[in-house]
């Protein structure tokens, strides 16, 4: 099996940046895809960025500009980089992957995931 443990989350004020860290252990081989998403609360679990196998990434509308999402491959870590952070962009942030070729943002098309790290961001 695989397991994702995210890190890096904080609290910070608008404007500022912070970079997460999502390290994969297990089986991760077959893992084709990558990504990051997140839930404030009210709202529906929404995809913020993935990142495939060919380095093909995709990323939310509401990040795109702002977010960076790369991957060490010799280090099984998946990172995002958050610049420019907006109150909205408060939430928890969880790191999910696939065995799929394809990469979408929907939640729905990932199998494994990590338990979230939190994002806090103040006016």
């Amino acid at each position: 099996q695989v397991q994702l443990f995210e890190s890096g989350g904080g609290s910070v004020q608008a404007g500022g940046s912070l970079r997460l860290s999502c390290v994969a252990s297990g089986y991760i081989n077959s893992m084709r895809c990558m990504g990051w998403f997140r839930q404030s609360p009210g709202k529906e679990l929404e995809g913020v960025a993935t990142f495939n196998v060919d380095g093909y990434t995709m990323y939310a509308d509401s990040v795109k500009g702002r977010f960076t999402i790369s991957k060490d491959n010799a280090k099984n870590t998946l990172y995002l980089q958050l610049n420019s952070l907006k109150p909205e962009d408060t939430a928890m942030y969880y790191c999910a992957a696939d065995s799929t070729w394809a990469c979408p943002l929907a939640h729905r098309g990932y199998t494994y995931w990590g338990q979230g790290t939190q994002v806090t961001v103040s006016s």
